[in-house]
């Protein structure tokens, strides 16, 4: 039973043909069905924006955060530019990301919205005007057609047990010619029998084949009647499928950045910066400022007395390796600086040019090492430095301590910051098992 008709019920349906009582509903279902995939299709679309918009923060903060470590770590030159064009492509392949998300959302995701409000147009019991229509007009169309099978199929019975009767009367009277116990007159009734089912049989089969004969003669109507409702369900569906082509489309050309122009030239500028790393001149330009290239003051020989403006101003870091017994090698007479890089050089720590005071005085007021500095600052690690306010804040990286007195932690773990940070990037802090230390200042953030 594929289908079933208010109308004819115990009509049996023989297959799954559409034109079958009944089986109309399945066009009818399509209307239904064109409604729920504009759904479907921007439920499609607001994810992928979604997806869009997410993709492009990442991009902004990974470029944000290599950024900052690119610049703090040891690559220098012409390299470390070539390095951060990466970033700067990424931000803006990022806004370009950000732009598809907007012609998904502002145009095609509204286009749809819009379309299927105009094509479906809701009843107040429910469902569709447009599949009461279509549904009104296939009954109207098969309810004349579904009536005379209803005919047909009570001849056909009719017919069909008549013939049955017909052949269980020849049964009996074949079998009582042979029963000597039965009298004439019984006989008779059995012949009777026989010859009445006989013409029961004939007026079924007449009965039947003109209800045959009239279904016949009212198909052409019905398949007429049926094809001019089943062409309005078309025309209403070929205008879904193709506004739906047209969607696609549009949606095609906004998620294709292959043919944007400024797309092309991100990636044309992010070459050129690349080949324009030379090697050469970064050599070059590390051995006139970091290397054998730079000026020196080399010793000389002295009189007895001190230059009494020789003071020597060492960074906190200074201060505790001269307190593990540092050998301080470059003396400076005349106050410049000399560069030297930061024994602890993760990425985000390295300063690039960082600078190191070479002269001091042998005068106590001069001492490098006494818990106040040549600028007047105080040291952190005396007991009596007045303290900074405390801030807490979270690890955004992992941090393995590469001398006693810095602390180890790894991203997420929280702590407490006691001092702001220095001139050379670190800030003292405090875990919450009470250990105190020293840490990189950018491999945390404040907890909002």
């Amino acid at each position: 039973m594929s289908g079933s008709y208010d109308d004819s019920v115990g009509v049996e349906v023989s297959s799954d043909s559409f034109w079958e009582v009944g089986n109309y509903k399945r066009t009818v279902k399509r209307i239904d069905d064109g409604h729920r995939l504009c759904n479907d299709l921007m439920n499609c679309i607001h994810e992928r924006a979604r997806i869009e918009k997410v993709y492009a923060q990442q991009l902004t903060e990974w470029a944000k955060r290599w950024k900052q470590l690119v610049e703090k770590g040891p690559q220098y030159g012409t390299v470390e530019r070539a390095w951060c064009a990466f970033m700067s492509e990424a931000e803006k392949v990022s806004e370009l990301h950000l732009e598809v998300k907007g012609s998904l959302m502002n145009e095609d995701f509204e286009k749809i919205k819009n379309w299927q409000k105009e094509a479906f147009h809701k009843q107040m019991m429910g469902g569709f005007k447009e599949t009461k229509e279509a549904e009104d007009g296939f009954r109207k169309a098969q309810k004349p057609w579904a009536k005379k099978l209803k005919e047909v199929e009570a001849a056909k019975k009719a017919y069909h047990a008549a013939c049955k009767e017909e052949k269980l009367a020849i049964s009996r009277e074949t079998n009582s010619k042979a029963d000597p116990a039965l009298n004439p007159e019984q006989l008779k009734k059995l012949q009777d029998k026989v010859e009445r089912s006989k013409q029961d049989v004939l007026k079924t089969k007449e009965k039947y084949e003109k209800s045959l004969k009239e279904l016949d003669n009212a198909t052409p109507q019905y398949m007429e009647n049926m094809e001019q409702v089943f062409e309005q369900c078309q025309q209403f569906e070929e205008k879904r499928l193709r506004f739906f082509r047209e969607v696609l489309l549009e949606v095609q050309k906004h998620l294709d950045l292959s043919n944007v122009a400024s797309y092309k030239n991100i990636y044309r500028e992010l070459e050129q910066n690349i080949k324009t790393a030379d090697a050469v001149e970064d050599l070059r330009w590390f051995r006139a400022n970091q290397g054998p290239g730079m000026s020196m003051n080399w010793p000389q020989f002295e009189d007895e007395e001190w230059s009494a403006d020789l003071n020597r101003t060492l960074s906190r870091r200074e201060k505790k390796k001269a307190s593990d017994g540092v050998t301080l090698t470059g003396i400076n007479q005349t106050g410049d600086q000399v560069s030297q890089p930061n024994k602890h050089s993760s990425v985000s720590s390295y300063e690039k040019n960082q600078s190191y005071p070479t002269d001091w005085s042998d005068e106590e007021s001069n001492n490098p090492f006494s818990s106040t500095d040549a600028n007047g600052d105080t040291n952190p690690f005396d007991e009596d430095s007045s303290p900074a306010m405390e801030v807490r804040v979270r690890a955004l990286y992992d941090y393995e301590g590469q001398e006693q007195d810095e602390l180890s932690f790894k991203a997420g773990d929280e702590l407490t910051k006691m001092e702001n940070e220095d001139e050379q990037g670190w800030c003292k802090g405090r875990l919450d098992n009470g250990q105190v230390g020293l840490y990189p200042a950018n491999y945390v953030e404040p907890i909002q």
